[in-house]
């Protein structure tokens, strides 16, 4: 049975550039459990000069319809000021983000009106310490037109969780050089200015040698790789490996399944992301 859960509305974009200071500044009791509220959205139109920006930092053609990564980043600002909530289990800082599918059921076009829709779930025992997903759900009218799931760690073992050093069975499919100034770039277009993708001394408070690039582009970046050749409906589901430091040269590698697609993305320090593409 689905958790009753409070529905919060919000009739515009939560500041990503205030959240982020409350949670450094958050330091009051957790809760133990993730909170029963859900954030929506009711009216989400898409602004054709800020997607252009987004395609072009990502690597996506110009056009009408929507990434699927577009999406995302809609919804992540209602996911920040969930996981901002008081009482909620963790705070934002040290969360590492590990996984993230999305399925679109049809292409979205810039001219139609979403509501979107977050909420957390499903918080478990990981070998590394706890982990939840933070789901998003995009509407049109009454159809489910976009869903994502990203998955969230909370690390309370001293496991450093490098991704161990596989072995790649395809030859490189593209060289992707990866400028010190991406983080920013990325930020500029989604609104996700964690100082860890910023410059290499705020990455440094955080642990980093310096500034990483965001998951979500690097996701993003693999799915323009597929553009034409993917049908109206499918999912696309990545494991988050090692950060890829900015700057940096990474290869990209892809190969048919029986399903869709298997990808990864790859340096000489092991692998960054893995993923599928199923239609």
């Amino acid at each position: 049975m689905s958790a009753v859960r409070t529905v919060r509305e919000l009739h515009s974009t939560p500041s990503l550039g205030l959240l982020y200071p409350k949670a450094a500044l958050s330091f009051g009791a957790r809760g133990s459990e993730l909170p029963s509220v859900e954030y929506v959205r009711p009216e989400v139109a898409v602004d054709r000069a800020a997607l252009a920006a987004y395609n072009d930092v990502c690597g996506f053609g110009t056009g009408d319809v929507l990434p699927a990564t577009y999406i995302h980043i809609l919804a992540f600002p209602l996911a920040v000021r969930l996981m901002t909530e008081r009482g909620f289990p963790f705070r934002l800082p040290g969360l590492v983000h590990v996984g993230n599918r999305i399925t679109q059921h049809r292409p979205v076009s810039v001219g139609e009106c979403m509501r979107l829709r977050v909420w957390a779930d499903s918080l478990r025992d990981h070998e590394r310490g706890r982990q939840f997903d933070m789901n998003a759900e995009a509407t049109v009218g009454e159809e489910v037109v976009w869903e994502g799931v990203s998955t969230y760690l909370r690390r309370t073992s001293s496991s450093s969780g490098s991704a161990p050093a596989s072995p790649a069975v395809t030859s490189p499919s593209a060289l992707w050089r990866v400028g010190s100034d991406l983080g920013r770039r990325y930020a500029a277009v989604s609104g996700d200015h964690n100082p860890i993708h910023l410059r290499k001394i705020t990455a440094r408070l955080f642990g980093f040698p310096r500034a990483i690039a965001h998951g979500m582009w690097t996701k993003a970046h693999c799915l323009a790789a597929f553009s034409g050749r993917l049908p109206d409906s499918f999912t696309v589901d990545v494991r988050f490996k090692l950060p890829v430091l900015l700057p940096s040269s990474v290869e990209f590698r892809s190969e048919p399944s029986t399903s869709g697609w298997e990808f990864s993305v790859r340096s000489s320090r092991g692998p960054h992301l893995t993923g599928a593409i199923v239609h």
